[in-house]
C-alpha cells in the first residue's frame, strides 16, 4: 500500500508538472496564434488595398490618314509625343487609327470609341447642337479650304455667288458653314428656312469634273486636293481662308475631347492638348522634316515639295485663344445667319462646347537646333 500511495503521489506529481507544462505552451501557442493572425490579416489587408487601387485610365486617341493638313496628329504618333505627354502624368494612351476619310466623329463618340480626335471646327456645330457629346480644346492650324469657279463664269467673288449652285463635300462641311458666314457679309440669304445660293453634295474626285462640265457653278475643297484640282483644271479662285481677311486669323482645324473625357479626367485633356500644340510647333518649325515623315509612314500622298508648299501657306502656331475665338466667332454668326437654331442659346454652346481648364498652354514653338519645345506665355 505503501508503494502504491508513492506511486500515486509520483504520478500526482509528475500529472502536476504536466499541467503546468501544458499550460505554458498553450500561452506560447495563443501568442504564435495571435502573432500568425495578425500577419495575415495585414496581408489580406495589403492585398485589399491593391485589388482596390484604381488602375492608370487609358485614353484613346483616334485620327484618320490620307488628310495631308491633319499632319500634327500624324506626327504626334509617329513621333511618340502622346506617349511622352501620358507618362508624364502616369496615365496610358492609345491610338485609333481609321484609314481614309471613313466614321464620322459621331459615329466614333456614339460607339464610345475615342475619347479624342482632330476635326474641322465648323463641320461639327450643327451636331453639337444637336447633342453630339464633345467638346473643342484648342486651335491648331489656319486656312486649308478653297473655292474656285471656271475662268469663263463671269463670277470673281463670293458675292457673285447669289442664286448659284456649289458643289461641296457633304452639306454638313465645314466648307458649306464659312461660305454661308461668308455669304452673309453681302446679304444673301443662308438659313435653313430661306437659302439664296444651292449646295450640292460631290464624291471628293468628282468636284472638279462636276464644275468643268457645268453641273455645278463653284466649287469648295480641302488641301492638299484642292491645289490638285486648280492645278489640273486651270479654275479660278474666288475665296482661300488662309488669306481671306475674315478667315485668315480662325483656326479651322482643332483638336476635341468628349464631354465624358473632360469630367473624368481632365489631367488626361491637357496631356492631350500639350502633345497636339508640340507637334504643330514642329509642323511649323520643320515642314520638310514632317512632310517626310508623314509621307514615309504612307499617312497622306503627293510629294515632299509640293506637300511642303502647301504647308507653309498655312498657319501651324497652335493657339488656345484664337482656337476659343474661332468657336465663339461661329456660333454668334451662325446664330444670326439662321444656321443654328432659333431656340439655340449662343452663350451657353459656348460654355458648353469648348475647354475651359486652368494650366492650358497658350502653344509651343520648336527649336530643330536644340531639339526642345518652348510654352507661348
Amino acid at each position: 500500500m505503501v508503494e502504491l500511495v508513492e506511486t500515486t503521489a509520483i504520478e500526482n506529481v509528475i500529472s502536476a508538472g504536466s499541467i503546468t507544462t501544458n499550460i505554458k505552451k498553450g500561452e506560447k501557442m495563443k501568442k504564435i496564434t495571435s502573432i500568425i493572425t495578425s500577419v495575415l490579416a495585414a496581408v489580406s489587408l495589403a492585398f485589399g488595398f491593391a485589388s482596390c487601387k484604381k488602375e492608370a485610365p487609358v485614353t484613346v486617341i483616334g485620327y484618320r490618314t490620307g488628310s495631308l493638313c491633319a499632319i500634327p496628329i500624324h506626327i504626334a504618333v509617329l513621333n511618340g509625343l502622346f506617349e511622352k505627354e501620358f507618362e508624364a502624368i502616369g496615365q496610358k494612351v492609345e491610338t485609333l487609327h481609321q484609314s481614309g476619310f471613313s466614321g464620322t466623329t459621331a459615329e466614333l463618340v456614339g460607339a464610345g470609341k475615342v475619347h479624342g480626335g482632330f476635326e474641322l471646327i465648323a463641320s461639327n456645330l450643327q451636331a453639337m447642337e444637336n447633342g453630339l457629346p464633345i467638346v473643342f480644346a484648342t486651335g491648331v492650324h489656319t486656312g486649308c479650304t478653297r473655292y474656285f469657279v471656271r475662268q469663263d463664269s463671269g463670277i470673281n467673288g463670293p458675292e457673285d455667288l447669289r442664286g448659284k449652285k456649289i458643289g461641296v463635300l457633304n452639306l454638313t462641311d465645314s466648307s458649306v458653314i464659312n461660305l454661308k458666314r461668308k455669304l452673309g457679309e453681302y446679304g444673301i440669304k443662308v438659313s435653313l428656312a430661306d437659302s439664296e445660293v444651292e449646295f450640292t453634295a460631290y464624291e471628293m474626285s468628282a468636284l472638279g469634273l462636276a464644275l468643268k462640265n457645268g453641273q455645278v457653278d463653284a466649287i469648295a475643297l480641302h488641301e492638299p486636293m484642292a491645289s490638285k484640282v486648280a492645278n489640273e483644271f486651270g479654275f479660278k479662285q474666288i475665296l482661300d481662308t488662309g488669306t481671306d481677311e475674315k478667315f485668315k486669323d480662325e483656326y479651322c482645324c482643332q483638336i476635341f475631347v468628349t464631354e465624358d473625357f473632360l469630367e473624368k479626367n481632365p489631367e488626361g485633356v491637357k496631356a492631350f492638348i500639350r502633345a497636339i500644340q508640340k507637334a504643330s510647333a514642329y509642323v511649323q518649325a520643320v515642314p520638310e522634316e514632317a512632310a517626310r515623315i508623314q509621307l514615309e509612314n504612307n499617312f497622306t500622298s503627293g510629294t515632299v515639295d509640293d506637300n511642303v508648299k502647301i504647308l507653309k501657306t498655312l498657319n501651324y502656331t497652335s493657339s488656345y485663344e484664337k482656337g476659343k475665338q474661332t468657336f465663339v466667332n461661329a456660333v454668334h454668326e451662325l446664330k444670326e445667319l439662321g444656321v443654328l437654331k432659333p431656340t439655340t442659346d449662343a452663350e451657353a454652346f459656348i460654355k458648353r462646347g469648348y475647354v475651359d481648364l486652368k494650366g492650358i498652354p497658350e502653344g509651343y514653338t520648336y527649336n530643330p537646333a536644340t531639339q526642345e519645345f518652348t510654352e507661348i506665355k
